[in-house]
């Protein structure tokens, strides 16, 4: 059988030097070059979801691979395709680099300039390692092995629109199915997922700042269950300990959060940090809640737009949802598809305030009554973004591990 190969390789001619010397080795199917690693990830996670058989045996990822930095890229693949073996191409040879690699993932390192024989040696010991790592698979089918979990962002267009009430309640819907749920709060400043829930626990997002190797042991460390069954990773509660979570880090927990959890839902607040934006860029569903009146579509407007010139998300990839709607407001969703870009939801959220002043004075959000049209719509709306089974989100899918933002 024929060894299926990926390369991932950013410049035009070291693409056509990889992909010829590919075509000199025996056995192998190479496939078309993928330019960064966006496009990477986005077929990767295309082929997982119809088969673990589908992906290639291996992937190439050269060190110039962008916007995701090459070593960071080899993580994400092994962490979400633990089938697929990741080859690092890259001129450093140094002791450190390899190891990094190896830490990071890797089966192997092939110097550049590429040779012949050193690349021919690295693919067949790949490609018995994932031959073998499937046949394993095969063996044991509950074994995790697609693309992960499915993660759901949901941020607010302005403060006082509602959003932890929705992501909270979210979380919950995804949860009731029995799955394993995990709600972040990525609000670092001035998250309140601990008080909404009556928590109260040291360990907060901040401690995994500074972690390179994400294990399942730390995240358990750091998470705290819930009585509902919830893994909730707070915010700090030093709202400057925020400033400690950027990019990186959120990229990291992300990734290590979809590979252990179906389902992750992030609040991410109003402020667009560092940290958010790249939990949104890793998003499969982006939400962005809204009340109907004229300063939040507004607000909702500007962040559409800011998104987009930041390359953190398309519009057309948003799904705008409406909080406190009344059927009797001025501002309707076709008006706010039309100024925001955004698709908006079918199911839109009552504005019930006494349903929800009990439980929001108590502490306990969870306990709101499943009588209450407000959680009923909360609960829709999560099966409308796919998060109960049987469901799927009613707009495109967002890009699995898309790029960094741009200038």
């Amino acid at each position: 059988m024929a060894i299926r190969i990926l390369p991932a390789v950013g410049d035009a001619d070291a693409a056509r030097t990889v992909t010829t010397l590919l075509g000199q080795l025996p056995d192998t199917e190479p496939a078309q070059p993928a330019g960064d690693s966006t496009s990477l990830l986005d077929t990767l996670a295309r082929l997982a979801a119809a088969s673990v058989a589908e992906l290639p045996e291996i992937v190439l990822v050269h060190e110039g691979i962008g916007p995701v930095p090459a070593l960071e890229l080899v993580r994400e693949i092994a962490l979400r395709f633990p089938a697929t073996g990741v080859i690092l191409l890259t001129a450093d040879a140094s002791p450190a680099l390899f190891s990094a690699a190896m830490d990071a993932g890797a089966r192997g390192l092939a110097g550049l300039p590429l040779s012949h024989n050193e690349l021919a040696a690295r693919v067949r010991a790949t490609a018995d390692w994932a031959r073998g790592v499937r046949r394993h698979l095969g063996a044991e089918p509950d074994t995790p092995g697609g693309p992960g979990g499915t993660v759901v962002t949901v941020s607010g267009a302005k403060g006082g629109v509602g959003t932890t009430v929705i992501a909270v309640h979210t979380a919950l819907a995804a949860r009731a199915t029995g799955r394993p749920v995990a709600l972040v709060d990525l609000d670092l400043q001035s998250g309140d997922i601990a008080s909404c829930l009556d928590v109260q626990f040291r360990r907060s997002v901040a401690d995994l700042a500074g972690i390179h190797d994400i294990s399942p042991r730390v995240l358990q460390d750091v998470l705290f269950t819930h009585e509902t069954g919830l893994g909730l990773l707070l915010s700090p509660a030093d709202g400057e300990r925020g400033e400690e979570v950027g990019e990186r880090a959120a990229r990291q927990i992300i990734t290590a959060l979809r590979a252990r959890y179906q389902v992750v839902v992030v609040d991410c607040g109003t402020q667009l940090t560092g940290a958010n934006a790249a939990a949104i860029e890793l998003a499969d569903t982006a939400a962005l809640v809204l009340t109907p009146d004229v300063a939040a579509v507004r607000a909702a407007k500007r962040t559409v737009r800011m998104w987009e010139r930041l390359k953190v998300r398309k519009p057309e990839e948003t799904i705008a949802v409406v909080n406190r709607a009344v059927r009797t407001a001025e501002i309707q969703p076709p008006l706010i598809e039309r100024i925001t870009g955004a698709r908006v939801a079918r199911t839109a959220v009552p504005a019930r305030f006494k349903d929800l002043e009990p439980v929001v004075n108590s502490g306990r959000l969870h306990d709101l009554d499943a009588r209450s049209p407000v959680r009923q719509a909360i609960w829709s709306l999560a099966g409308e973004l796919g998060l109960v089974a049987g469901t799927a989100a009613p707009v495109p899918a967002g890009r699995r591990g898309r790029g960094r933002r741009g200038g």
